[in-house]
């Protein structure tokens, strides 16, 4: 694809953006990239902090006088009037600004909704990075941004929209896509000669010697290398996340209600996402799922990318591709191919320039959920207590999440949405947490949610 000559159309024309939440990781980076593209004009910034949101900009060499703070549509005006980026702490006072995309990443599913909400019914295209909402009313935002004729997209540089590129992509080449995936955030670095392991900042002492090589027998190594590796985190609440937007967005469903993640090295995706009658891990196939990137200090990292294993339908021509380096399983049936990054707000500019010159959306496009994320508890919570959200992983405390087909979620709540909620009814230790258990009164993410195609 030459996108030099798709985005002809980005020299003659300014693209407006405000970005809310531009202090995390994401929005960060995505400013970084918006200073060096003429074709973008930042014309307001939304952050609760913005004083914090000011020393943001300062550090990334925004001169103070490009910033103006407006607390009200007045402010506003004069901002945008003398051409200065209107920061605001109120979402409201975004109204009142000429934008051809808002990009949500406040990571707060009952405001973003809102934002979204406002920015779609006057006509505005949004670019949702808070992908806790889009897991909960991507379809329905869909739908709204379609009956307003603008786009509702997520974000390229997010695992999701990435993931949905890729196995679009390959679908349109007619590839049959057995499984899609990802790997979680951090990698687990084996050193074969300490006999340890490095996770994040932390090493262990553990020797993966006899489970290194995948071997005959896939899934007995691979709890092998589970059970050795128990002390450390083998699953992620984002993940679940990710692969919900995905899935709604594909029709791919959960391989496991869990989800597998194995802990692989890239070398072995094409043998262990694969039917189990074909030595994998496979219960079905069109499914997403989730690894563990399984390396050593010199092997290079999978860098947070997304993956699809594909059936090979032609032996000369994947061996062909196998001696060129390609990842093709040791039966010759299966074939997996990735993409080994995902490079937050600096991929995110390519989003906008489709939104806003084609029309098109890079990621989610839902129609209708097909898998849900639900929250199960794993302690007794009595009425009246809240479903507490935090941490830099969004997890709710107490409870795991697990995701599901839409056909058998039945009352479950999605996670999200019973994020922070009140209790008006006990749930056991193991059952997921039900709609009808949350106090929902003045909740704008469950009337959305309420608005989905048939969920």
């Amino acid at each position: 694809m030459n996108y030099e000559h798709l985005f002809q159309s980005l020299g003659s024309r300014t693209i407006r953006m405000a970005l809310v939440g531009p202090k995390g990781g994401f929005g960060r980076s995505l400013l970084v990239q918006c200073r060096v593209l003429p074709g973008i004009e930042i014309a307001a910034l939304c952050d609760l902090d913005v004083d914090g949101t000011l020393a943001a900009l300062a550090s990334l060499g925004f001169d103070a006088s490009a910033v103006a703070v407006c607390n009200d549509a007045a402010d506003v005006r004069t901002a945008r009037a003398a051409s200065r980026i209107a920061l605001v702490a109120d979402y409201r006072l975004l109204d009142g600004v000429e934008l051809d995309i808002v990009v949500e990443a406040t990571g707060h599913p009952e405001v973003s909704v809102r934002i979204a909400e406002n920015a779609l019914r006057r006509g505005v295209h949004v670019a949702m990075a808070t992908k806790e909402t889009d897991s909960v009313v991507g379809p329905y935002l869909n739908q709204l941004a379609l009956e307003s004729k603008v786009v509702y997209t997520t974000p390229d540089g997010d695992q999701p929209s990435n993931l949905i590129g890729l196995v679009t992509w390959a679908r349109v080449l007619g590839f049959d896509v057995v499984a899609a995936g990802k790997s979680s955030e951090y990698d687990y670095i084996y050193d074969p000669a300490a006999h340890s392991v490095d996770y994040l900042e932390q090493r262990h002492a553990v020797s993966l010697d006899a489970c290194w090589a995948l071997g005959d027998d896939i899934s007995a190594t691979l709890a092998a290398r589970s059970q050795a590796l128990a002390m450390l985190p083998q699953s992620a609440t984002p993940d679940y996340c990710e692969l919900n937007v995905v899935a709604n967005s594909t029709g791919l469903l959960p391989a496991a209600d869990a989800l597998n993640y194995p802990l692989a090295r890239i070398n072995e995706l094409a043998d262990i996402f694969v039917p189990k009658e074909d030595g994998g891990i496979l219960e079905r196939t069109g499914v997403v799922d989730v690894f563990n990137c399984l390396r050593r200090p010199d092997d290079v990292s999978f860098g947070g990318g997304v993956f699809v294993v594909v059936r090979c339908k032609d032996d000369e021509t994947w061996q062909l591709l196998k001696q060129k380096g390609h990842v093709v399983g040791k039966s010759g049936r299966y074939a997996c191919i990735y993409l080994p990054y995902h490079l937050m707000g600096l991929e995110t500019p390519m989003s906008l320039f489709s939104a806003v010159l084609l029309g098109q959306p890079t990621g989610s496009a839902a129609q209708r959920p097909h898998a849900r994320m639900v929250a199960r508890a794993e302690r007794d919570f009595k009425v009246g207590e809240t479903l507490t959200m935090g941490g830099h992983h969004h997890t709710i405390e107490g409870a795991t999440p697990l995701l599901v087909d839409t056909a058998k979620a039945g009352g479950a709540a999605p996670f999200y949405l019973a994020a922070n909620k009140r209790l008006l009814a006990d749930v056991a230790k193991g059952e997921q947490v039900p709609l009808a258990a949350l106090d929902l009164d003045g909740s704008a993410l469950y009337a959305a949610w309420q608005r989905n195609p048939a969920h």
